[in-house]
């Protein structure tokens, strides 16, 4: 830093610089006129140094003043980073504080969340729920913790026991009723902050953003997640009680229901599904419907288990479609279902009425060994390429009325033990029924192809 200059610093420069100017003077006083100068010379050169004197004390207070301004602005430069200095000790100081003041509330509620009594856990929870509102990096942990709550084992109360029971059976029915609220609790919780709200492009404050739930394995009671938003969802081997309700959610990325058992109603009306949807082994103990669903990547059923009424009617396949060996114990719905990509049904089992009318299938179909108990209908159906029923059962009526086959059509083997009807169908490529049976009589549409080479 520029120190500034002394009085007797001053004083030296004034003293050099008159003794400058004299000497300036004498020296033209002699190239003038070596000789004594006259008396207009004198005032001349009297003049001219004074000039020159004038000017060099012009020129040193500028020089002074300039040397303060340079002095000035390095203090203040000097002063700012001082006071940056200090800013960034006091952030660091604020930041250790906040830091260890989120850990001693975690802690806490991390403590209250092990206690034995339901109203401490319950407090834990609503602790959680403040601390991940006020301080967004630790929505994920604190997600993660409520989900790793839920996945610890439990048991459904059940009904009461009777008056004369003893206490212990008393005591352990009233300690999971408890939970069960507790539980329920933590699942409001998630839900409550995983819906944007109504308008995407302003969503609400009390939405947590990029979220990924791990429920593997968790007993859910009548979770509610509709119109939420969801990163990563894991439900694998989940058992949800009760209505299960997932009408209108979007899942981003992976959505994993395998071997998951919903014991109560499920609903997925249009949900979106943006990746891979995996319900592969899946148990469906009451309705299921997937009315209007969006599966724009994989979509899987293999294995998948549906005990009652089982709805997919308009849902939409942006991928490839499994639903090989599922089984589908009461009615099947379809109906105008979208198949973009390949729709597997090999060797599925349909003990209800299967339903396909005005469905749309882009890519190949594939129905080899499918069993149709009951009333299989395809009516209006439209198959742009290949649609394989290659050894299907129809048990009780096939009706393919309308149907349109835009390519390769194969029936070789398939069974018709009820009346089978292709009124309308149209089949734009090969068609093949070899070996085909038809106990309720042969369609005329269906005769010209019986003996396909």
């Amino acid at each position: 830093m520029m120190s500034p200059l002394s009085t007797r610093t001053v004083a030296v420069v004034v003293a050099a610089g008159a003794v400058l100017v004299a000497g300036l003077l004498v020296g033209m006083w002699l190239l003038v006129d070596p000789g004594t100068p006259d008396a207009g010379t004198q005032l001349e050169l009297v003049r001219i140094g004074l000039t020159v004197l004038l000017g060099s004390g012009g020129l040193f207070g500028l020089w002074l003043a300039w040397r303060r301004q340079r002095s000035t602005e390095i203090a203040l430069v000097q002063k700012q980073r001082d006071q940056a200095d200090v800013a960034r000790a006091y952030d660091l100081q604020r930041e250790d504080s906040l830091a260890k003041r989120i850990t001693e509330l975690y802690t806490k509620a991390a403590e209250q969340l092990g206690s034995d009594k339901a109203p401490v856990r319950l407090a834990g929870l609503y602790a959680l729920e403040r601390l991940a509102q006020d301080h967004p990096e630790q929505r994920q942990t604190v997600v993660n913790v409520l989900c790793a709550y839920l996945r610890m084992p439990y048991t459904l109360p059940g009904e009461p026991p009777p008056d004369d029971a003893d206490n212990d059976l008393t005591a352990r029915h009233r300690e999971r009723v408890q939970e069960r609220e507790v539980r329920l609790t933590a699942q409001r919780i998630l839900t409550h902050h995983l819906r944007p709200g109504d308008d995407p492009d302003t969503p609400a404050t009390t939405f947590w953003a990029d979220i990924d739930l791990d429920l593997t394995g968790a007993t859910l009671i009548d979770l509610d997640l509709a119109s939420t938003t969801i990163r990563t969802a894991r439900f694998r081997g989940t058992q949800f009680h009760d209505l299960a309700r997932f009408t209108g959610a979007q899942f981003h990325d992976l959505a994993w229901f395998d071997g998951a058992q919903f014991h109560d109603a499920a609903s997925f009306d249009r949900a979106q599904f943006h990746d891979v949807a995996r319900f592969d082994g899946a148990h469906f103990d009451a309705a299921a419907s997937f009315d209007g669903a969006q599966f724009h990547d994989n979509a899987r059923f293999g294995e998948a288990h549906f005990d009652a009424a089982a709805s997919f009617d308009g849902a939409q396949f942006h991928d490839a479609a499994r639903f090989d060996r599922a089984r589908f114990h009461n009615a099947a719905r379809f109906d105008e279902a979208q198949f973009r990509g390949s729709a597997q049904f090999d060797r599925a089992q349909f003990r209800g009425a299967a339903r396909f009318d005005e469905a749309q299938f882009s890519n190949a179909a594939w129905f080899n060994g499918a069993q149709f108990s009951d009333a299989a209908w395809f009516n209006g159906a439209q198959f742009r390429t290949a649609a394989r029923f290659t050894g299907a059962q129809f048990g009780n009526a096939a009706w393919f009325d309308g149907a349109q086959f835009g390519n390769a059509a194969w029936f070789d083997g398939a069974q018709f033990r009820g009346a089978a009807r292709f009124d309308g169908a149209q089949f734009h490529g090969a068609a093949r029924f070899d070996r085909a049976q038809f106990n309720g009589g042969i369609p005329e549409e269906v005769k010209p192809y019986l003996q396909s080479p």
